[in-house]
């Protein structure tokens, strides 16, 4: 079966369908930025981009994403035109901001705040802590998660200013 994840076509195997996409990235495809959290689908460190709407890894089997374009946080990123990385506002926002504590809720709660601003990109405060309610923080850095997800999108907001 083939996987397009971050823009890059991957050829895993379908002979268990039962799998779930959270072990096909991290296990075989060695992107581990995506967290296992609870298995449930309930704390939101596993969520990804499928076809740019924000989804949990791993509950999502596999054999539902073929011919889906799916993004995860080793993807936000784009390269520059000097070849290096340059870091999606989301990802910039919560470093300025200095949000991680633990880090291991961080890349899901990142890619929940990129498909928030991709549909809104000029969220209200309310409107921000309504979208990131479903992905929980142990270390309770929600002031701080809101604070860096309205940043970035003033951050997006003056990159598409002409």
């Amino acid at each position: 079966m083939k996987l397009i994840i971050n823009e890059r076509e991957y050829e895993v195997s379908d002979e268990n369908p039962a799998r779930v996409l959270l072990w096909v990235l991290r296990d075989e495809l060695g992107l581990v930025g995506t967290r296992f959290g609870c298995g449930a689908g309930l704390c939101g460190a596993c969520t990804v981009h499928v076809n740019g709407v924000a989804t949990r890894a791993c509950i999502s089997p596999v054999s539902m994403m073929e011919g889906a374009r799916i993004r995860t946080v080793e993807g936000l990123a784009r390269t520059g035109p000097d070849g290096k990385p340059v870091l999606h506002p989301v990802q910039r926002a919560f470093l300025d901001v200095q949000v991680p504590q633990c880090g291991w809720c961080m890349s899901g709660q990142m890619m929940t705040a990129a498909a928030l601003l991709e549909q809104n990109p000029s969220p209200t405060p309310q409107q921000v802590v309504d979208a990131m309610s479903h992905n929980y923080c142990r270390c309770g850095t929600y002031c701080r998660i809101k604070k860096a997800v309205l940043s970035a999108a003033d951050k997006l907001a003056q990159e598409t200013k002409p």
